[in-house]
């Protein structure tokens, strides 16, 4: 067997990006990845139609642009190439019959808010102008490791610069509420609290604000951008450059097991019976599959185990990728084409979508995020025609149809059938004549997105709930907070660590921190 200074379990975006930053310490890494490629929610093919680049899971990473891990990592000298659409972000306003429309120019924005009610463009201004002072520290501390001390420091003399209490107790606001004191149009509303609505936090929950206002600045500054050619070119660029640096990639193999002696990790254990020696694990595994998982219950100790009993999944998701022979019939077209549209006909039904969601029901009115994929990047099908897809959140677990398909939960054909006929029939709505261009269509539910990585366990995009009480400290069990276990020498590096989902990198960085640290300290 070879020894290796490093496993990292799982080729996806934060186990890339942990491997990296190992072999740039001088380590040693073996990745290894269960699937055929690497990439794990950060992939991209042509199954639906060989013509057409359909991501088949995440597709736009302002967190990504935003985030120092990526950054200061150069992917654009491994090929990794960045585009835009015309516009970051698009809500249409039923009521009004208008849109509201992010851009990556804060003025454009402010000026279509001010079209649509007068004193929206400047309060959308006034949000800009607190994000320039705040914005970038308070990133960084959202994506240091727990407690983030140095730029913790910085955060906190930000947020005292730029309205002390009061921006405090406007980021712990619920966005339901945020954007109803901010904005006077429905449409100013909707454009904000739509974004908050990308993660699972309840519109009327603290926290739902501050994610809102995250990704609304994050549009409004970085923009919201895609790899050109596709997800999967993200993935590709980290393992290129993980590769030019030494490290090593081994797809299709399964890891089924972490070797623990006395309370340290030793190596890991393949679906095979191979077996290879490591002084650091790193595990790119969601909580649930890792602790009683991966690591064998008697290997943990007993309030670990009974912690883990609470915690809680993400919603699942029902994906829709659909080719189209021309662009998305909009019935009312938007001034500037946006990358991702937003569907939902008020805030007040984002919320009862949201609460239907917490209820176990099956909202009748699903809430959508579409992407025009072709929009924002040409080279993803032929001129002329349009990739696009829809995502929307559903229960973990369906006790009921607020609708009238008779949608079970099970999640069969026969249900995400019927569930993808709802949400084209909602694009349609505002696009007639969109199901006309669909020439191949492609359902992914939560059983067929956990084939593809098993870290989405039900359909969950997240690694787990991003409401308060499984945040921070309290993430993935309360007492943790930090990419280090109960198991010396094995490290939690996935969503399910702190800071969560999205793909920013940081749950790899504060693991490989954490690796390198407990080495010097000769605990690994």
């Amino acid at each position: 067997m070879t020894d290796w200074d490093a496993v990292v379990v799982g080729a996806g975006p934060n186990g890339l990006v942990a491997a990296n930053l190992l072999t740039d310490a001088g380590w040693s890494v073996l990745v290894l990845e269960a699937q055929e490629t690497p990439g794990g929610a950060v992939r991209s093919d042509r199954d639906v139609h060989p013509d057409f680049v359909h991501d088949t899971m995440s597709s736009f990473y302002p967190l990504a642009a935003a985030s120092p891990v990526v950054r200061g990592l150069g992917l654009e000298e491994h090929g990794l190439t960045w585009s835009h659409a015309p516009a970051v972000l698009g809500h249409f306003d039923p009521a009004s019959q208008r849109w509201a429309t992010l851009h990556r120019d804060r003025e454009l924005t402010a000026a279509g808010l001010e079209d649509l009610h007068p004193g929206d463009g400047e309060a959308w201004l006034e949000l800009c102008r607190t994000w320039d002072v705040v914005g970038d520290s308070l990133v960084g501390a959202l994506l240091s490791p727990f407690p983030p001390v140095r730029s913790g420091i910085s955060a906190a003399l930000a947020v005292r610069r730029a309205g002390g209490l009061d921006l405090v107790r406007t980021l712990l606001t619920p966005a339901s509420s945020l954007a109803r004191e901010r904005f006077g149009s429905e449409a100013a509303r909707l454009l904000i609290a739509g974004n908050a609505s990308h993660a699972d936090i309840p519109l009327d929950a603290p926290g739902s604000g501050l994610m809102a206002v995250l990704l609304a600045m994050l549009g409004q500054t970085v923009g919201w951008p895609v790899p050109q050619g596709g997800a999967g070119r993200l993935a590709e660029a980290l393992v290129r450059r993980l590769e030019s640096r030494g490290g090593t990639l081994r797809c299709s193999a399964e890891v089924v097991g972490v070797e623990v002696d006395r309370g340290r990790a030793r190596g890991v254990r393949l679906a095979d019976g191979e077996r290879i020696r490591a002084r650091a694990v790193l595990a790119d595994v969601a909580a649930p599959r890792l602790y009683g998982g991966l690591v064998r219950p008697e290997d943990l100790p007993a309030r670990t185990l009974r912690r883990m009993q609470d915690f809680q999944m993400d919603p699942s998701t029902i994906k829709v990728d659909w080719a189209l022979s021309g662009p998305v019939p909009w019935a009312v077209a938007p001034p500037q084409a946006p990358g991702t549209v937003h569907v939902a006909d008020s805030v007040a039904e984002l919320t009862e979508t949201y609460a239907q969601i917490e209820a176990g029901a099956v909202p009748a009115r699903p809430f959508l995020l579409l992407g025009q994929m072709t929009t924002t990047d040409p080279v993803r099908s032929p001129a002329g025609t349009e990739s696009v897809w829809a995502y929307t959140h559903m229960p973990q677990d369906v006790r009921r149809d607020a609708g009238e398909d008779g949608i079970t939960g099970r999640w069969d054909h026969d249900d995400l059938e019927r569930l993808a006929d709802r949400m084209q029939a909602r694009v349609e709505q505002l696009a007639p004549g969109f199901g006309d261009r669909v020439t191949a269509r492609r359902i992914l539910g939560p059983h067929e997105l956990e084939a593809r990585n098993a870290n989405l366990i039900g359909g969950a995009l997240g690694g787990g709930t991003a409401q308060l009480h499984q945040q921070l400290v309290f993430r993935p069990v309360p007492g943790l907070g930090r990419a280090e276990t109960p198991v010396r020498g094995l490290f939690l590096a996935s969503a399910s660590a702190h800071p969560g989902g999205g793909v920013h990198g940081a749950a790899g960085s504060n693991a490989a921190r954490a690796a390198i640290l407990a080495r010097r300290v000769r605990r690994v």
